[in-house]
């Protein structure tokens, strides 16, 4: 059963997700409006933060069955 814990975490993900092909379509534009570093670390940051968040919202919800 889905908690609102898990909900909360999968929003994040999806959120996370969202900002890592963002960053991904600016960057291979060539021309990033952030700049190429600070677009560069929102997708580093933002692509195992994605992860995570996913990976908390399964285990939060399995926990909850």
């Amino acid at each position: 059963m889905m908690t609102l814990k898990s909900g909360i975490f999968l929003a994040g993900s999806c959120i996370s997700a969202i900002a890592a092909v963002g960053s991904i379509f600016e960057l291979t534009s060539g021309h990033p409006e952030l700049g190429g570093l600070i677009t560069g670390g929102i997708l580093t940051a933002t692509i195992p933060l994605g992860i995570f968040l996913f990976v908390a919202a399964v285990r939060d919800a399995r926990a909850n069955q």
